[in-house]
């Protein structure tokens, strides 16, 4: 993992246009919709604060907005922008590109077995997280 990171950090490519924690907190956006950075803080499995400091930055940035709950004035609401999905998707198409490179002279069911592994070890350090 340590070295897929180094990877991706390496060089200007288009897989490095946000930082880590930025496409980590656009990818849950995406994928869950507008939620309050508590809960995008305990779906990552990151300290609340780690979460607003980024959040800010990335507000900053054009690539989220925050508003107020109208449920609850005391919690903040994080929605993605156009500009942060638009950023975020290409992030992920060059990262899938890269992978694909990295990948092309590996046979077929060596992918499919590495994905499987991929997928079944992030299950398993997902339930370790909830049952902590």
């Amino acid at each position: 993992m340590r070295r897929a990171e180094a990877t991706r950090r390496s060089g200007s490519a288009p897989h490095r246009t946000l930082d880590r924690a930025a496409y980590l907190i656009l990818r849950r956006l995406d994928g869950a919709g507008a939620q309050s950075v508590t809960s995008v803080a305990e779906s990552l499995g990151l300290d609340g604060s780690t979460v607003t400091r980024q959040v800010t930055a990335m507000e900053r940035d054009g690539l989220v907005r925050r508003q107020r709950d109208p449920g609850d004035g005391r919690v903040t609401i994080v929605e993605p922008t156009p500009v942060g999905l638009r950023r975020m998707h290409g992030v992920r198409a060059a990262r899938e590109e890269l992978y694909r490179q990295l990948l092309a002279g590996w046979p077929h069911d060596e992918r499919a077995e590495l994905a499987r592994l991929l997928t079944k070890l992030n299950e398993t350090l997902d339930d370790y997280v909830r049952t902590r």
